[in-house]
C-alpha cells in the first residue's frame, strides 16, 4: 500500500501473447516484474529476481521491448560485481 492506498500497476503484455497457447506462471511473473520495474516500484536486481532471470538477460529483455533501464549507483555496483563474478570484466 502507498499512503494507505493499494498500489496499482499497468501491465503491457506483448503481442506474442495472442500467438502462444497459454501464459504460465513464469510468464506472468516476468510481465509483473517488467511492469513494476518500468513504473519504478522495484529495482532492476529485484525485477530480474522476480522473473527468475539473470540481470543481464533481464536487461536484454527490457532493451528488446524498448524499455529504458534506469538504475542507481548501488545497482551499477551490482552489475559490475555480476560481470566480475563471470570474469567478463
Amino acid at each position: 500500500m502507498v499512503d494507505g492506498r493499494p498500489m496499482q500497476i499497468t501491465l503491457n503484455l506483448p503481442d506474442r501473447l495472442n500467438q502462444i497457447g497459454e501464459f504460465d506462471q513464469n510468464d506472468w511473473l516476468r510481465e509483473i516484474a517488467i511492469a513494476l520495474f518500468e513504473q519504478e516500484h522495484i529495482s532492476l536486481a529485484r525485477a530480474s529476481k522476480i522473473s527468475s532471470m539473470e540481470i543481464m538477460e533481464f536487461q536484454k529483455l527490457l532493451s528488446d521491448r524498448g524499455i529504458c533501464i534506469h538504475y542507481d549507483v548501488e545497482e551499477l555496483a551490482q552489475d559490475i560485481q555480476h560481470l566480475q563474478n563471470r570474469s567478463w570484466l
